[in-house]
């Protein structure tokens, strides 16, 4: 186990699985320092290709994030602030691991945002989850964006014109969160809930993710073309393509090599 010092997250490395914890009790409110600290963590994880999972979640029961923090969002501090704040997204996109994140208690503002950007969201039974900011008429940018592609433009709408804050049944019942748990058996559940990427290889998530984000950026024949030129020239060119064919055939299971 591998693990980087920071002041405001916890950030360790476990075999192939990596988990950043937002450490700032009661509420978990983001920020400058503790984005900034974020952008580090997740910086270090490009690149890497034995690491295949991250998971994103806080310290304690009572908020996974409460938000970004509303003292920093003052006229000479918000252009910068923002700046931070949208590298933590920039810096997921460029991830070519699995990005869970894992919720407990309130996620709201930009926690909520932090959240839905990751690729799967696993919830305890407690979670909160909304973005109030047009009762302080601002609006959240990256929810503007992430929200209409996942639950649809009508309910996108309803959720970021009023402010309003759902449970977790809401939320999954909606397609806004994977799976709901129990507060109680969170931890173990969690670790189930990751566990099968471990048998995966960081190649076939690495162009199944580019191939997922492109869908969404592009018309349907447009689209296809360019995925099956990811299929052609960087998947079917790596050696865990053709490793995972071959021991497909061979009756074996597949060694891979993340590359």
């Amino acid at each position: 186990m591998s693990q980087r010092q920071y002041e405001n997250i916890i950030f360790e490395i476990r075999e192939d699985k990596a988990f950043l914890t937002i450490n700032r009790p009661p509420v978990n409110v983001l920020n400058i320092s503790t984005m900034e600290e974020m952008n580090d963590a997740l910086g270090s994880l490009t690149g890497n290709t034995e690491v295949k999972v991250l998971v994103v979640s806080s310290s304690g029961e009572k908020a996974f994030s409460a938000g970004v923090d509303v003292t920093e969002h003052t006229e000479d501090k918000v252009e910068k602030m923002l700046q931070v704040f949208h590298d933590v997204f920039r810096n997921l996109s460029k991830l070519d691991q699995v990005t869970v994140a894992a919720l407990k208690g309130l996620a709201l503002g930009g926690g909520c945002e932090l959240a839905v950007f990751c690729d799967l969201i696993f919830a305890a039974d407690n979670l909160k989850i909304g973005q109030p900011e047009i009762k302080l008429s601002v609006f959240p940018p990256v929810a503007l964006l992430i929200f209409p592609r996942l639950v649809g433009l009508k309910r996108a709408s309803e959720l970021l014109l009023t402010g309003k804050t759902i449970d977790a049944a809401e939320a999954e019942r909606i397609g806004l969160i994977n799976k709901v748990v129990p507060l109680d058996s969170f931890d173990s559940e969690l670790e189930s809930f990751i566990q099968p990427f471990s048998e995966l290889s960081l190649v076939g998530l690495r162009y199944s993710k580019k191939g997922l984000n492109l869908g969404l950026e592009t018309t349907f024949f447009e689209g296809l073309e360019r995925i099956e030129k990811i299929y052609l020239e960087e998947l079917m060119a790596s050696e865990d393509a053709r490793e995972g064919l071959k021991a497909f055939s061979e009756k074996r299971k597949p060694l891979w090599k993340n590359r």
